[in-house]
């Protein structure tokens, strides 16, 4: 019966070193040591297997029964030990009322926020002033009103958002803010921002994302000509970008600008070598413009024989990617503090 004597002899070493447990860590590590899938009553268990068949059902059931009691045993002291380990956390994690509460740092300016900042800044300058237009727009403001009639195929260069209401969308671009205002302030001369939110319904990339910041720029009066366009954006590029800034125009097609052009500016990483952020071009295309079409200037109110007028219209998001090499746009809007604070 040497199984026998071993399993009373457990019995006694285990309960033994049991009384002398002091701590939650202490009754881990015994109850690991004897317990454990690897414990010393484990063992001893599975070592059952080669004793006599006359012998086995005895001994099982006297290993079951030491299991059960080293069992009771451990529960009956582990409350004592939690309120111990609490106690010795309370007295040595004491917290002082009395002292002064930890100050919160202050909030920061969102960076899209802050190169809008930045480009009110710099019109402002010129004399243009903000204006808000609706996010929520009809299709006559966001295309019709905008020489883009229902049955245009340049109205495929966005794909929109429209409510239950076919005639109700997310605006695509803030180009229908033009209608607005200059249905505002008709005939009077006007220079102003219009900034906002825009959404389409694009896949979710590097480079586009279904909603993004846009600013329009709209200047109408009498005797604007293509060189006026062309000054006020050559300066405001040399104040984003430096003063050093190479720019160029591009004839292009927008159907409220008659005629188009996008302008690029030098690429500042590579100075016009050509980098594969310039996709080796050496330019760098930062916005749309052109001179308002006539019929846009009849839809807003003005007398186009009378008055003529420029709008360019950009991403603050571009802007800020260009200006401090961001590669993923979808940065900007998943709120992740390790991209935030560096700004």
């Amino acid at each position: 019966m040497d199984k026998l004597k071993q399993i009373e002899k457990l019995r006694d070493k285990a309960l033994a070193e049991l009384k002398r447990v002091d701590s939650l860590e202490a009754a881990a590590a015994w109850r690991s040591a004897y317990l454990g899938r690897k414990g010393a009553l484990t063992q001893l268990l599975r070592g059952l297997g080669r004793v006599p068949a006359t012998e086995r059902p005895r001994l099982g059931q006297l290993g079951n029964e030491l299991k059960v009691d080293l069992e009771e045993a451990y529960a009956e002291i582990l409350p004592n030990l939690k309120q111990a380990a609490l106690r010795r956390s309370l007295e040595m994690e004491r917290v002082d009322v009395t002292l002064p509460g930890r100050p919160l740092g202050p909030g920061r300016l969102h960076l899209s926020t802050q190169i809008l900042r930045e480009i009110y800044a710099i019109f402002a300058q010129m004399g243009f002033q903000v204006e808000e237009t609706p996010e929520v727009e009809l299709d006559e403001y966001n295309f019709t009103l905008l020489n883009i009639p229902p049955y245009h195929p340049a109205r495929d260069m966005w794909s929109s958002f429209y409510t239950t209401d076919n005639r109700v969308l997310l605006r695509t671009h803030t180009s229908p803010g033009q209608i607005r205002v200059m249905r505002r302030y008709a005939p009077e001369p006007i220079r102003v921002m219009l900034p906002g939110k825009c959404y389409r319904y694009e896949q979710v990339t590097a480079r586009s994302e279904i909603q993004f910041h846009q600013v329009e720029g709209l200047a109408v009066g009498r005797q604007i000509s293509m060189a006026d366009l062309k000054g006020v954006l050559i300066e405001f590029a040399r104040q984003m970008f430096g003063e050093e800034t190479r720019v160029r125009f591009r004839a292009s097609h927008f159907p409220f600008t008659e005629p188009s052009a996008e302008m690029d500016i030098e690429c500042f990483l590579c100075g016009g070598q050509g980098c594969r952020v310039c996709k080796h071009t050496g330019w760098l295309e930062i916005l749309g413009s052109g001179m308002v079409h006539p019929q846009v200037l009849t839809n807003g109110g003005y007398d186009p024989q009378i008055f003529s007028g420029f709008a360019f219209g950009m991403g603050p998001e571009r802007i800020a990617m260009l200006k401090y090499r961001i590669d993923d746009i979808r940065y900007f809007f998943i709120s992740d503090l390790r991209f935030l604070e560096q700004f």
